[in-house]
């Protein structure tokens, strides 16, 4: 099974447009953006990642919907974020 998790774009990469950066429940991690280069995106809109890409834009009621469905699922998805949180490849502050 494939599973997508809703991300917040929150920051852009100037040196390499192919990037950006979303926040996944409180993980910044940067992502490729580049399958959705026709879809005008803009910091603040969702996209759904799988394995570091965005697949789609999604929209927010969508994002909070899926969000609360992931938490409910209670100590699987608390330790998909635990091992997101430690796989600080990134170097972005906050995410240890």
């Amino acid at each position: 099974m494939c599973l997508g998790i809703p991300g917040e774009l929150v920051d852009t990469v100037a040196e390499q447009p192919d990037l950006g950066v979303v926040m996944v429940s409180g993980v910044r991690r940067k992502i490729n953006v580049a399958l959705l280069a026709d879809q005008d995106l803009r910091l603040g809109d969702w996209v759904l990642v799988h394995v570091g890409f965005a697949l789609s834009k999604i929209s927010e009621d969508e994002a909070r919907a899926v969000l609360a469905f992931l938490e409910s699922i209670g100590t699987p998805y608390a330790d998909e974020l635990t091992a997101l949180r430690e796989s600080n490849i990134d170097g972005w502050p906050g995410e240890h």
